[in-house]
């Protein structure tokens, strides 16, 4: 879309209840509990739910020793599926473990070893696949403002529920908002969408005052908000069956959300429960990594990277940098300062981002980007690259 037009972009998130996160919460909870005991695990854990069953399926090859059931227990415990009424409850669910070794022929193009047909003795990358990383200087996190604003809503929704603030909560959640935009710069919210899970006996003008007040004018800067802007709250009138219960959740189906919430491309790959030598999961965050140092750098208000791998093969197969008009040189120019000062091996990003390490399940819930406290975990956050960029840019 230009910049230069006026136009109303929205955004979604979810909360750590939604069936869907509970089953990348899940997931990341697998992978962190392997790479805890052998940091060369290789884990690709997929999670269904439904009503009170949980299936954990997906390939494990790893020295480590884990127990599935008590993670998935602890898991729906501390997201707070632990009320009488539950029928999807940490501890009446019934699990079913379906997690085999991974696949030989997977396993020999990642590792790094020669192999009869392979072409190199290098890690390579344990599938095809195109990874996009997005950056903007919308907001602190060089996010754009429609997703990060969402992430807040449930950020601080589940704070207020585990903090005992409003018994009437339950775990399942969803938030949206739009955001107008002029000559590429947010100049107000339009509207916020906010739906929460419930108990039956709370009544709607309860929810819908708590939210508006205690939620959504703390979180949304009120500069952007004005007598229009419309508030939805819970607009179906009533929440009460939700979670598992209510839908059925799998892992990786929240990745727009996960992402950069539709305003950055997504190149189709999951990221939860899968360990670093995946690169749907890694190359993302590389991505990541490096749009947002060039923002970072001055070099542009606005960058998108993609590129894209061949299984079991070390190098990327293209790259390409998009600044959308924004950069203060050309995107060739970037792109040529990228690739000195980048490396995108597999094995060379899970070096340089530290990926071997049980840090995933920091990542599961409100975007595996734009998460800047906690910097020696979410080491793709790091704008440490800013000045060697600007030094490389000719």
């Amino acid at each position: 879309m230009s910049l230069n037009k006026r136009f109303i972009f929205s955004s979604e998130s979810v909360g750590e209840g939604h069936p869907d996160k509970v089953c990348d919460t899940i997931s990341d909870a697998v992978l962190d509990a392997h790479l805890a005991q052998d940091k060369h695990s290789r884990v690709a854990c997929e999670t269904y739910a439904k009503s009170n069953m949980v299936v954990v399926g997906g390939e494990i090859t790893t020295k480590a020793k884990v127990n599935i059931t008590d993670i998935v227990r602890q898991c729906i415990r501390e997201i707070g599926y632990v009320h009488d009424d539950d029928v999807f409850h940490a501890d009446k669910v019934f699990i079913t473990n379906l997690l085999t070794q991974q696949s030989p022929d997977i396993a020999q193009g990642v590792d790094a070893k020669a192999a009869e047909g392979k072409d190199t003795d290098e890690q390579g990358a344990g599938d095809q696949g195109l990874m996009f990383g997005y950056a903007c200087d919308e907001t602190p996190e060089l996010m754009p403002a429609p997703i990060m604003f969402a992430h807040r809503l449930g950020r601080e929704l589940t704070r207020l529920r585990k903090a005992g603030k409003a018994a009437w909560l339950r775990p399942d959640a969803k938030s949206q908002v739009s955001v107008q935009y002029e000559n590429g710069k947010p100049t107000r919210v339009v509207n916020v969408v906010v739906s929460t899970q419930h108990s039956a006996d709370v009544k709607n003008k309860v929810i819908h005052d708590f939210i508006i007040n205690q939620v959504i004018k703390k979180v949304i800067p009120a500069k952007l908000l004005d007598k229009k802007t419309q508030f939805l709250i819970n607009p179906t009138g009533r929440f009460v069956t939700g979670g598992p219960q209510g839908d059925t959740g799998l892992t990786g189906r929240k990745i727009i959300v996960d992402s950069y919430g539709g305003m950055g491309r997504h190149g189709g790959g999951a990221f939860s429960g899968k360990d670093p030598s995946k690169v749907d999961r890694s190359a993302a965050y590389m991505g990541r990594y490096v749009a947002k140092n060039i923002v970072a750098a001055g070099l542009a208000t606005r960058a998108e990277i993609q590129f894209a791998y061949a299984i079991g093969y070390p190098d990327p197969v293209s790259i390409c940098v998009d600044t959308f008009g924004t950069g203060v040189v050309s995107d060739e120019a970037i792109e040529k300062a990228v690739s000195e000062v980048f490396n995108f091996k597999p094995a060379a990003i899970i070096k340089q981002l530290n990926l071997l390490r049980p840090i995933y399940s920091k990542t599961t819930n409100y975007g595996h980007f734009g998460k800047i406290n906690d910097l020696n975990s979410i080491t793709w956050e790091k704008t440490d690259k800013a000045a060697a960029l600007k030094k490389a840019v000719r």
